[in-house]
């Protein structure tokens, strides 16, 4: 049924739901743990991996893959030398951004492909690119599914998660690599510039109204896939970006929630920022 009557609109809605659903799961762990910004400069060292796939002449998917999840991995490496993380992130941040421009002007492939990637372009998603997005997006959900009362232990409170038995630093190279994949997932849906407000958005509007964590992903991921089938209708419609359509969607109802919130009864409880991590009997 319209809008989604049309084959290419039918796997622009299959690759969005998967990237609404999937980048605020992790997304929520991110903003729990003061680090909504690091889809960001993951974003912009994976720009550096799509400009290393023009150069080399492979899929840009892959390449970003790859040097995102480095790049994470390097991150968290760094963050626990005691550099701050701003600092580990804003190197990041410009490197990677710095490094995809010279890479790509030395390909000589400074040309549509690559706003594709820094933009989005949901719309013109091939058929292995909706398969690749449900494998990446299916790995997602499963590590958040099996790990996920653990990650947020760990977000929560390092010190009592090691205490607790945890593997801290394995967890959180994990979640560094599952932003990377998120990343990586987003990119072809709404662009490197704007993935990481997918991430933290509709966990914004979840988190203004939502009770525990658990309500904070679950009402995260609906926004999310309730931006992305609002967008996609609109960008049927009317001609606009649809990547930069489902984002400020995202946005409109991060503005709604947080005044709908406000405008509670005083008495009325608000969205607690986050739930006793019940680690001690899951790390035995």
């Amino acid at each position: 049924m319209w809008p989604f009557d049309l084959a290419f609109m039918q796997r622009a809605l299959v690759a969005g739901l998967v990237v609404g659903a999937a980048a605020p799961l992790i997304g929520a762990f991110l903003v729990q743990k003061r680090l909504s910004l690091m889809g960001d400069g993951i974003g912009h060292i994976a720009f550096a991996g799509v400009g290393a796939g023009l150069l080399l002449d492979v899929w840009p998917v892959w390449s970003a893959l790859v040097v995102a999840v480095a790049g994470a991995l390097g991150i968290e490496w760094m963050r626990r030398t005691g550099l701050a993380g701003d600092l580990v992130l804003a190197l990041f941040f410009y490197g990677g951004i710095a490094a995809g421009v010279v890479i790509i002007q030395a390909s000589g492939a400074l040309n549509a492909r690559v706003l594709e990637f820094l933009f989005g372009a949901i719309l013109t998603v091939s058929t292995g690119d909706v398969w690749i997005i449900l494998g990446l997006g299916a790995t997602i959900v499963a590590a958040v599914v099996v790990a996920g009362r653990a990650l947020f232990a760990v977000v929560v409170d390092e010190e009592a998660a090691r205490v607790a038995g945890l593997p801290v630093d394995a967890l959180n190279s994990l979640l560094a690599v599952l932003v990377a994949v998120t990343v990586v997932v987003a990119m072809r849906a709404v662009g490197i510039l704007l993935v990481a407000a997918l991430m933290v958005l509709p966990v914004g509007a979840a988190q203004a109204v939502a009770r525990s964590f658990r309500g904070t992903l679950i009402g995260g991921s609906i926004v999310g896939v309730a931006s992305v089938v609002v967008g996609l209708t609109i960008a049927r419609e009317a001609p606009v970006a649809p990547g930069g359509t489902i984002v400020l969607v995202a946005a409109l109802a991060f503005a709604v929630a947080t005044i709908a919130s406000r405008r509670r009864p005083a008495g009325m409880p608000g969205a607690p920022v986050a739930e006793p991590p019940r680690a001690h009997g899951h790390a035995h």
